[in-house]
């Protein structure tokens, strides 16, 4: 080999990375994201720089291998996103429909100029057991069930004993209320506080709604909550509908004021939770939530409890709900049971979720039954909305 060739090979190695032993691998299985009648979108990460994309099929009984599969990449812009944690967001698909899909990672060695390098692929199984699946939700859907738990942070176990008093086989979605962690440090503090739980059990094929709590704002990672959570929404906020319930999901942000010595001057949520309030007005005048028999609104922080984030939720949300035919109010926050009956000042029923208890409800179109459970399964209190 001349000295030209010598150079330009020691060229090309240097601008390689060192490889790595370690083959990639998915190291956080694939979760659902704000699925609707048209749309899901899917997450899951791996341990290496990769691109990402997922393979659809329909769930007709044909064998996953039967054929190639059409792929919907992690991109942005046009141009595929290499990154450890992907967020694919599905489109175009039929309601009440479904779907069975895989995950792919491909390794990206190497980009420079343009030139890419490619490494090995991990992938979800679709050989030695059944693919994933997922269900589109569907408006005009008769009933739906739905479940409820908050306040988990980062208790795993706790998590896996609530949701065994649910049927999974019958559930058809899951609202996380919010502090489901104590501090957003890390990646880490997500997957093993219950992110990993969750799919483990469920999470993967029956969609789980986040709304985000005061502890989920706090730690150096918390910039990063929609790269997991939400990752393809404009807001964290959102409203969507299954069945005959809309939803309406509501960000309370934290809990003290701004100027609070704990936010270190790097808060702005009074300002956030008024912008938030012009968004409402909008979604609570729009048809999709005034045509849903049922109306129910879930917020971490409840509007009663003296502090600045009640008060918050009091001033800025509570006269919008109030003239909107709220049906119910789910909150969490205060890790006791509290349940207030409509009155006055305050149209609707509210319940304060505890954190060692589930809420279970099912809803048709004439009636919203909820029923709350301890750890033990054992119930504590029951609720029934008629129309």
């Amino acid at each position: 080999m001349n000295k030209i060739n010598l150079f330009f090979l020691f060229l090309l190695l240097a601008t390689l990375p060192a490889f790595s032993q370690d083959d990639i691998q998915i190291t956080h299985a694939p979760y659902l994201q704000n699925l609707g009648e048209n749309e899901v979108t899917i997450v899951w990460t791996v341990n290496k720089p990769s691109v990402g994309w997922v393979e659809l099929a329909p769930d007709d009984g044909t064998h996953f291998y039967q054929t190639e599969r059409p792929k919907f990449f992690n991109a942005k812009n046009g141009i595929k996103q290499t990154s450890t944690v992907h967020a694919v967001h599905l489109k175009g698909l039929k309601a009440g429909t479904r779907y069975r899909y895989r995950v792919y990672s491909q390794e990206v060695l190497s980009h420079v100029g343009w030139r890419v390098i490619y490494g090995n692929v991990a992938a979800t199984s679709v050989y030695g057991k059944q693919p994933l699946e997922f269900q589109t939700s569907d408006h005009g859907r008769q009933a739906v069930n739905f479940a409820m738990v908050n306040d988990i942070h980062g208790k795993s176990d706790l998590l896996e004993k609530l949701v065994s008093h649910c049927d999974l086989k019958t559930t058809d979605m899951f609202l996380f209320n919010g502090d489901m962690v104590s501090i957003f440090n890390s990646e880490k503090e997500i997957f093993e506080g219950f992110m990993d739980k969750a799919t483990e059990l469920f999470a993967s094929e029956i969609p789980m709604y986040y709304t985000r709590g005061n502890h989920e704002t706090r730690g150096s990672f918390a910039t990063a909550f929609q790269d997991y959570f939400s990752p393809k929404q404009e807001h964290i906020y959102y409203m969507f509908r299954q069945g005959p319930v809309c939803f309406v999901i509501l960000d309370s942000g934290e809990d003290k004021p701004d100027s609070d010595l704990e936010y270190a001057g790097i808060t702005v949520y009074d300002q956030y939770r008024t912008e938030q309030a012009e968004w409402l007005k909008g979604v609570l005048e729009s048809k999709e939530y005034k045509e849903a028999p049922f109306k129910v609104v879930v917020c971490h922080i409840p509007p009663f409890g003296g502090w600045h984030g009640n008060e918050e939720v009091a001033e800025k949300f509570m006269p919008l709900l109030n003239n909107a035919g709220v049906d119910i109010m789910l909150c969490a926050h205060l890790h006791r049971y509290i349940r207030n009956d409509a009155k006055e000042d305050v149209r609707f029923p509210i319940i304060v979720n505890s954190n060692n208890t589930v809420l279970k409800a099912e809803a048709d179109s004439r009636a919203l039954n909820i029923k709350i459970l301890d750890t033990e399964g054992k119930e504590i209190d029951k609720l029934t909305i008629a129309k």
